[in-house]
């Protein structure tokens, strides 16, 4: 595409031969011929249109300004938007106050940190929102539409952004926040197509601490819908796993400790919102089979009760659940314990299959119902676990294909198992560090098969960072979401935004004594008194008035932490 701009306006123009139309977009948006464009426009070339959102300042156009292209999936191209712009549709901001200058600044601030989250993927004659399965059993109406209009909304996360471009959905890009993983493979001389394609859910989307649970919709947190597929001359086959937050109403804000303790909402109807959850699993995928991996003892038991709890009420045949503590079975380094639950549950995924379409592109299986696993954040311990049920599926795909034969197991090629181990491994990361800020833990085992020391160093270094995140700057983050999505509306009139949060006196104050406190103890120790018992107590003072400032920090700990400010249309704590 190539932009032009001018008084006001923008003008989209196609680059390819023959196209004569221009889309023109201001106040309305409408189609009109290139002649009509004025010659003192500037142009710029652009890769796609993300769509306009309303900031302090006015509108805005975003646009994808360089994109990289990741590989070719069943014959379309697929592309990383890389690069992006945010236009604004004025050229002066002086009609703006000095707080609405400030205020803008910081949401463009915001709508960058979105833009900038690595996995923005889109395609521009493939429907990336659907799984293979969904595809082949839609309607001949369904072929006809637009990719916009028969995308799934749950995974077009610039879906807020397009609203403008409902009546001309074939200018824009649909992207959305996955890890696509591309791979071509050989075993036994006989090359195959291994893809692994993670769809984040755009509904009750963002951070690790402040969105868990579901909202009164049924939209789980932190959800992701992973489809492994698999091509090979002419036969396509696909297998599909789901994650997402434990789906009932409860919380766990920061609070400044290492690990806060979650809370089960003592208001809200949990098993109403439990079975909307659950009877769009079943519509979508069939069957379904929960695996949790909570602990079973401590902070997370509460949380592995009531999930049993629920199930067992809703008595719904085609649920079943299935409770593992990965923690405990796996304590001193024991991970082929792992094997248990892929045991426990071998005849389970048998039952469900997978898809299988044959060179000719007749349907020869279907999958008939998906494993959806959970562990607190639905990353690391949920990570390990699918990449064993996925391999377990890919060594009956590839048998039914011709590529393995009858004896042969996919752990004993070793080139192959390399690239699975470190693709499972950057889906952990990319997942992780859309959630929780940081790169997953326990990728060591993914990569290797076992646990290492090493690995145990990065996971507490991922740890650390993640404490950090956490507490000081996933309220911004989360804000950014809430906005780029929509559930935060900028209001041009509105001269005082939800930014302007006056700090609790407690704030400062308390950090200012704590140090100085905590300073003074050193220099008391460095530098002693004339009698021992002198500097005793003055190292006792001040030692004593540092700890408590620090246990008065930790009990007010909510009001340190950077918490989301925009109000949003609605959040279940």
């Amino acid at each position: 595409f190539r932009s032009t701009y001018a008084s006001y306006k923008f003008y989209i123009e196609a680059c390819d031969d023959g196209a004569n139309e221009v889309l023109t977009i201001d106040r309305v948006t409408e189609f009109c011929r290139r002649k009509d464009i004025p010659p003192s426009a500037v142009t710029r070339p652009i890769c796609g249109i993300m769509g306009t959102l309303r900031l302090v300042a006015g509108m805005y156009l975003v646009v994808i300004t360089k994109k990289k292209k990741v590989g070719d999936l069943l014959g379309h191209a697929v592309w990383k938007a890389v690069e992006f712009d945010v236009i604004s549709y004025k050229k002066t901001v002086l009609h703006l106050t000095d707080n609405q200058m400030q205020d803008n600044k910081a949401f463009l601030a915001m709508i960058n940190n979105v833009l900038n989250t690595d996995g923005f993927y889109f395609a521009t004659d493939y429907d990336l929102t659907h799984t293979l399965q969904r595809l082949a059993n839609t309607s001949p109406e369904f072929q006809e539409m637009s990719l916009l209009e028969r995308a799934d909304q749950r995974f077009v996360w610039n879906g807020h952004l397009l609203r403008e471009f409902i009546a001309q959905p074939e200018v824009s890009e649909k992207v959305f926040v996955v890890i696509i993983a591309m791979r071509t493979c050989c075993i036994n001389g006989k090359y195959f197509d291994w893809n692994l394609i993670s769809r984040r859910s755009c509904f009750r989307a963002g951070v690790r601490y402040y969105v868990r649970g579901i909202d009164s919709e049924g939209h789980a947190a932190n959800f992701v819908e992973t489809e492994q597929i698999v091509q090979y001359n002419g036969a396509k086959a696909s297998f599909v796993q789901t994650r997402g937050s434990i789906p009932f109403f409860w919380s766990q804000r920061p609070n400044l400790r290492y690990k806060p303790k979650p809370q089960i909402s003592k208001s809200g109807n949990h098993l109403d919102g439990f079975q909307r959850h659950f009877d769009s699993q079943i519509i979508t995928y069939g069957r379904q089979v929960i695996l949790n991996l909570v602990n079973q003892k401590g902070s997370e038991k509460p949380l592995e009760l009531a999930f049993a709890k629920m199930v067992e009420s809703l008595g719904n045949g085609m649920i079943k659940y299935v409770a593992f503590d990965f923690h405990k079975e796996c304590s001193r380094m024991r991970w082929h314990r792992l094997q248990i639950l892929v045991e426990m549950v071998a005849d389970l995924q048998n039952e469900f299959g997978y898809f299988l379409v044959d060179a000719d592109g007749a349907v020869q299986v279907q999958q008939e119902g998906t494993f959806r696993s959970n562990c607190m954040d639905c990353l690391d311990r949920t990570n390990v676990i699918q990449s064993l049920l996925a391999r377990r599926s890919l060594q009956s795909q590839l048998g039914k294909m011709g590529v393995l034969h009858v004896v042969q197991r996919i752990e004993d090629q070793a080139d192959f198992e390399k690239i699975y181990k470190n693709t499972w491994a950057d889906n952990a990361n990319a997942c992780a560090k859309q959630y929780a800020g940081t790169g997953a833990l326990k990728t060591d085992f993914t990569r290797t098969g076992k646990r290492t020391r090493w690995g145990l160093l990065m996971d507490g270094w991922n740890s650390m960072i993640r404490y950090y995140k956490n507490n000081f700057s996933d309220g911004f983050r989360q804000d950014s979401i809430d906005l780029f999505l929509g559930n935060y509306a900028v209001d041009e009139l509105d001269i005082s935004t939800a930014l302007h949060d006056p700090k609790d006196w407690k704030f400062l104050t308390l950090p200012i004594i704590m140090v100085v406190a905590f300073s003074m103890c050193i220099i008391c120790l460095l530098m002693a008194g004339d009698t021992w018992t002198e500097t005793l107590a003055y190292v006792l003072f001040w030692g004593m008035a540092s700890v408590v400032t620090a246990g008065v920090i930790l009990f007010n700990g909510r009001d340190f932490v950077d918490a989301p400010k925009l109000v949003q249309k609605e959040k279940m704590d």
